[in-house]
Parts: C-alpha cells; sequence; structure tokens
C-alpha cells in the first residue's frame, strides 16, 4: 500500500476521508470517540496543517490510515494534554526532551489495517528526516495494545503512568537523543 506525506494544507482535500478513518479507528474500545470527536478532529486539522514543521503520511486512496505531526513550540504549550506531559516529566526535561522535537499528534489506521506493519511504516514516514531523531508522543496507558505498540518499535516510555489506570504516557522516538535517560516501566 502506497503512503503519501504531505507538508501542509494540501492535507485539507483529503479532510472528509481524514475524519472517516478518524472515526473508524477511535470508535472502538478503550477510546469510545464518536462523531463530536471525530468533528472536533477534522476542525483542529485546518490549525495543525499551519503549524511550524507539520507534516503528515497518507496511507492508500480511501485513507486507510494515517499519521499527523509538527514541531513542538517553545515555550511548552498547556492546553489540551500538554499539562499533563509537563507534569510528569517536569520543566526542565518536558524543555530539554519536547520543546523543538517532532511531535506524533495523530496515528490511526482502519482496523482492517491494524496489525499489518502499516501503523509503523506511517510513523517511519513521518519521523524520518526528523532533525537528530528528536520525536515524541502521548498515548493513553488506557490501551494496552498502543503502549506495547510503540515499545515494540523502540520508542522509550518516558512518564509513568497514573495510578488511577486512566492517564497519559510520554514516549521517546527510537533515536530521541533521550531515550537512555528515561526509567523503563516497572
Amino acid at each position: 500500500m502506497s503512503i503519501r506525506v504531505y507538508a501542509g494544507a494540501e492535507l485539507l482535500e483529503l479532510g472528509p476521508a481524514l475524519r472517516s478513518a478518524y472515526l473508524d479507528t477511535f470508535s472502538a474500545p478503550p477510546w469510545y470517540e464518536g462523531e463530536a470527536e471525530a468533528d472536533a478532529f477534522a476542525a483542529r486539522l485546518v490549525t495543525n496543517v499551519e503549524r511550524p514543521g507539520f507534516v503528515a503520511a497518507v496511507a492508500g486512496e480511501e485513507v486507510t490510515g494515517f499519521a499527523t505531526a509538527w514541531t513542538t513550540p517553545a515555550p511548552f504549550p498547556t492546553d489540551r494534554s500538554y499539562a499533563q506531559a509537563a507534569a510528569a516529566l517536569g520543566p526542565d526535561r518536558t524543555s530539554a526532551w519536547l520543546c523543538g522535537a517532532l511531535e506524533i499528534d495523530e496515528l490511526a489506521l482502519r482496523p482492517s489495517a491494524q496489525g499489518t506493519g502499516l501503523g509503523a511504516r506511517l510513523l517511519d514516514a513521518v519521523t524520518r528526516d526528523c532533525p537528530e531523531g528528536r520525536a515524541w508522543l502521548l498515548t493513553s496507558q488506557r490501551s494496552a495494545r498502543a503502549m506495547s505498540f510503540y515499545r515494540h518499535l523502540g520508542w522509550h516510555q518516558a512518564s509513568h503512568p497514573c495510578a488511577d489506570g486512566d492517564g497519559l504516557v510520554v514516549f521517546l522516538g527510537p533515536r530521541h537523543p533521550a531515550r537512555h535517560l528515561t526509567v523503563q516501566p516497572l
């Protein structure tokens, strides 16, 4: 399956197909996202394509899967889930490890494509040119499958999960220069 890389607003031509893939991916457990969340994703995408360093990879003519990423600004943002990431890492690590690094915002695969290696190919497509291998992402600890997927690909868990089992976890990419400074899970 072919993967096409986009660097900006031309991605918006695929808006309805991306929204459909997002909904197909995240409507299942443990995400349980519906039409409202898919609409919110589509609305955010219009702004996200304008972010510095924005890159996206899209698989298939019908959008079987996609990944989006951009350069994390400094100072570190405080909206969305950023505050939880900053609290987990502390201000020094957050600034040194995440600011200026490529932030993977979304990785979505329709259920029929999960387990095929396409997710790894999409991640590779958006991260292959990131400076010094500095890439990072957040995922929910509710998804043991996502956590296992990133570990299997060599991503390094940089924060500990919340005790209540409902928090976010920061992962550093397999080539991130700080990857060896992370404490591996117990």
